[in-house]
């Protein structure tokens, strides 16, 4: 029986916040993903009625990596994919679009891969493209021990599902480039801190102008072959005995 668009809705809503949760616990990245698959996994063996696997696949520069899973044996089965080359996954993230194995046994797009499958019991596979960023994406990748598993219904879920995760992830990396932003903002201010300190102590012991004191600690750097910085921060710590504070909100 079809689900109604308010249970669709609800259920969306729903993954959104259980996908926020994951985000907001999650230790690192890795964790996020992990914490993500297994909740796929769950999601859509509800929705089926059978235990459905999950892996994720994160596409960076060209290169697919399987990044994480449900469980050993879903990241097993993914990296299956990777090593051939080929696959729902892999054909997912080149088109943009999802794509299903229905039946392993009749499915003739890659024998390779559906008789490794066939191995180890898998005999169904979704695989589900998410864009990212412009130069990341990531697909969610389903396996299931029968044929057919991914009917319509379980399809939309999984779809649903993967739209979910696809505003979390780009949640993530966007909160992830903010946070490496004021890092790097504070690296450069502690620098530019110490540099005109230094350029102050060589000018006072020197009796030079700002310029001339830049001018020798440029030199002195490049003599030494070390980063303006260090030379500069080397010398207060020389003259002060004490390491550079930087005050700044």
């Amino acid at each position: 029986m079809s689900s109604s668009p308010e249970n669709e809705a609800a259920d969306l809503l729903q993954g959104i916040l259980d996908l926020q949760s994951v985000l907001v616990g999650a230790g690192n990245a890795s964790d996020f993903l992990s914490g993500l698959t297994k909740l796929a996994a769950a999601s859509i063996s509800e929705a089926s009625g059978d235990e459905i696997e999950c892996a994720i696949t994160v596409k960076v520069r060209r290169r697919p990596l399987t990044a994480a899973g449900s469980s050993p044996r879903a990241v097993q089965i993914d990296r299956f994919e990777q090593a051939i080359g080929d696959g729902p996954c892999i054909a997912a993230l080149r088109e943009m679009s999802p794509v299903i194995i229905d039946d392993g046994s009749t499915d003739l797009r890659w024998p390779a891969l559906t008789k490794k499958f066939a191995e180890i019991g898998v005999h169904s596979s979704l695989g589900i493209p998410m864009e990212i960023s412009e130069d990341a994406s990531a697909a969610l990748n389903f396996f299931a021990s029968k044929p057919s598993a991914f009917t319509p219904d379980v399809f939309n879920k999984a779809v649903g599902f993967a739209a979910a995760a696809r505003n979390i992830l780009h949640l993530s990396v966007r909160i992830d480039s903010a946070h490496h932003r004021a890092e790097d903002l504070e690296s450069a201010m502690q620098s530019r801190t110490a540099i005109d300190l230094a350029c102050g102590v060589i000018m006072a012991q020197n009796r030079c102008s700002q310029a001339e004191a830049m001018e020798i600690l440029t030199k002195v750097s490049s003599n030494r072959n070390r980063k303006l910085r260090d030379i500069a921060t080397e010398l207060i710590e020389q003259v002060s005995g004490s390491g550079i504070e930087t005050h700044f909100e």
